[in-house]
């Protein structure tokens, strides 16, 4: 999935409000990339509750500039987590050139469930998003949930996977990395409780 430009999302706005595009100072161009950064450096160091004022004092842009560029609290988490997922789906097209169905699927379980916890309540913040379809952070959710069901989709063909849907393994899977989170699990403890978790999924 391809990463596009601030001016290309600006200029896409632009359009569908029959516009003209305009476009933006460098300086605009650089504090709207420097932002989703600074949240990402805040996210970790203290979850994903953190304060938005204290990620624009981190970016060296007023409040005004955070909030035009990204409106909500969700709005700036579905930017910061764009490349993470890009990554995460680069991940499930190794696992599927180098395993088994099955074992594909099973890996691809443990992989997000283990990397979302990396940033506090993040797993929670997902969920909730996940359960709410206007919430805008479920246009961040749709990348992880068409790669389950295309991982799900060839361990069923192969005999690997049982009659579940993709929707189901992926709530199944933020639930456990919610686990992960609150029980602040090691890596090896986590892919325990993922493996555990999971074993219904290849019930024949």
């Amino acid at each position: 999935m391809a990463h596009e430009s601030p001016a290309s999302d600006l200029q896409r706005e632009a359009a569908k409000r029959g516009g003209r595009f305009r476009r933006p100072r460098i300086d605009a161009l650089r504090n709207r990339d420097a932002i989703p950064e600074a949240a990402r450096q805040t996210f970790q160091a203290e979850g994903v509750p953190a304060s938005l004022d204290g990620i624009a004092v981190l970016a060296g842009v007023g409040n005004a500039t955070l909030y035009r560029n990204f409106p909500t609290h969700d709005d700036l988490l579905a930017a910061v987590l764009q490349s993470s997922f890009e990554d995460a789906l680069r991940y499930g097209e190794m696992l599927s050139d180098s395993l088994e169905p099955g074992q594909a699927l099973a890996e691809w379980m443990v992989g997000p469930a283990w990397r979302l916890h990396i940033w506090h309540d993040l797993p929670h913040c997902l969920a909730s998003a996940h359960a709410n379809p206007s919430a805008s952070l479920n246009d961040a959710n749709r990348p992880l949930v068409e790669e389950t069901g295309r991982l799900l989709q060839v361990a069923q063909a192969a005999g690997q996977a049982a009659k579940v849907t993709a929707e189901q393994v992926f709530e199944l899977v933020l639930a456990l990395s919610w686990a992960v989170d609150r029980y602040n699990d090691t890596e090896a403890a986590a892919r325990r409780r993922v493996q555990l978790g999971t074993a219904g999924v290849f019930a024949q």
